[in-house]
């Protein structure tokens, strides 16, 4: 069976569109970045060299320094799929940080999107 088609798009080519749609809501890269930090565990330095490289999502959540230990509390629906149930680990971790996005845009607070 093949890949999903989104495990091998560039996550550089995927970033900016997470940017528009906070952005479009008044919502800043900022704290679009903050969301991939607390959920990767990547710094600045880290997720500007995976956007550097073009790294595929695969590898961008293969190399993640470690994912973040309260993502079992992320729950919801993500373009009609319960983020809870997605079987595929790696998709699960895309689901998750769409959520987290959608969040970002509805108006959350970021406390409350973090799990805090």
């Amino acid at each position: 069976m093949s890949k999903h088609r989104i495990f091998t798009m560039s996550f550089a080519n995927l970033y900016p569109m997470y940017l528009n749609k906070a952005e479009r809501k008044n919502r800043s890269k900022a704290e679009v970045n903050e969301i991939i930090y607390w959920l990767t565990g990547y710094d600045e330095a880290g997720l500007q060299q995976q956007l550097a490289q073009k790294n595929d999502v695969e590898t961008f959540f293969a190399q993640a320094p470690k994912l973040h230990a309260n993502t079992s509390l992320i729950k919801g629906v993500v373009c009609g799929v319960r983020v809870e149930d997605v079987e595929d680990p790696l998709m699960q971790k895309i689901r998750y940080l769409d959520k987290l996005v959608d969040e970002l845009a509805k108006g959350k607070a970021m406390e409350k999107i973090l799990r805090q």
